[in-house]
């Protein structure tokens, strides 16, 4: 039970190091260059990519004995996932809500963060013993 929690206690550092590489670099695209939110989404996701796995590999996962390029596939298949999910609803409720984008951004990069934890663990980088 102290290995899950302490697992997830890193899960939500890095998931937040993470999100907040997401929100900023999609946030500074649109304010500084004008891009446009969707486009921008798209950005940060690419950037927040790199420092979620980075950290999950190296911290939250550290102990798992697969091999980084399995577990870079792996992860990338799970947040390609819930970066669809996290675009579609972000294009929908732009369109629907008078949510500033860059609040309703901040509201979405939170609510996948679940799904994406019990996905890394139960898949990403999860090592399967040799039978």
């Amino acid at each position: 039970m102290r290995t899950l929690l302490r697992q997830i206690s890193l899960f939500v550092a890095v998931g937040c190091a993470a999100a907040a590489t997401h929100w900023a670099v999609a946030v500074g695209c649109v304010e500084a260059f004008g891009t446009p939110p969707l486009a921008a989404n798209l950005i940060g996701w690419l950037a927040a990519f790199v420092v979620s796995f980075s950290g999950h590999y190296r911290l939250t996962f550290r102990h798992s004995p697969i091999p980084w390029t399995i577990a870079a596939r792996r992860f990338f298949l799970i947040s390609a996932a819930g970066f669809a999910i996290n675009e579609a609803a972000y294009a929908w409720l732009l369109h629907a809500t008078d949510i500033p984008y860059d609040t309703l951004l901040a509201l979405i990069l939170t609510g996948l963060a679940f799904a994406t934890f019990i996905a890394s663990r139960l898949w990403a980088f999860r090592h399967k013993p040799a039978a």
